[in-house]
């Protein structure tokens, strides 16, 4: 089996993989990283998505062996040094951005990549670029009430909360 060497949040990181090994599954299997969620395996949910060399990828959707070399950060990588929230992950907290907690997430890297391309996005961008992450239980409102709180907007009145 081929060795992929990746920069996993900060820190290199060595596995064998077969050819067909999904990055979600080397991650959660080979590497122990268990906050990445296989909700779908088709591409679908989001619930897997993290940060390839920058951009937002749906782990599910690129095989492992492709990315020796590459730069992942994955959502445990996302607390501060000191094991605390990171400003997105706080704002997910506060404004009720969760629920059963298994999309959350794919939500959260997704939501730093919008925010690092888009320090300041309206709720009709932040709801477009979410559009390919599925949340069964919040009715997404609060997803985009934490984000809109993330990027230091203030976050709008909403009669239903």
């Amino acid at each position: 089996m081929p060795k992929v060497t990746m920069n996993i949040n900060g820190r290199a990181r060595s596995t064998e993989v077969e050819n067909r090994t999904l990055l979600s599954t080397a991650l959660r299997e080979k590497l122990h990283l268990t906050g990445t969620h296989i909700g779908c395996d088709t591409s679908q949910c989001g619930a897997c998505v993290v940060h390839v060399n920058g951009k937002a990828v749906k782990s599910c959707a690129v095989f492992a062996v492709e990315l020796d070399g590459a730069t992942i950060d994955t959502i445990e990588g996302q607390a501060a040094p000191d094991g605390s929230l990171n400003v997105i992950q706080q704002a997910f907290k506060d404004h009720h951005g969760l629920q059963c907690g298994f999309c959350t997430p794919g939500m959260v890297m997704s939501a730093a990549a919008l925010l690092k391309d888009n320090p300041k996005p309206n709720e009709a961008e932040i709801r477009d670029y979410l559009e390919g992450n599925i949340c069964r239980c919040t009715g997404y409102q609060g997803i985009v009430n934490a984000i809109m709180a993330a990027s230091g907007q203030a976050v709008p009145a909403i009669a239903a909360e």
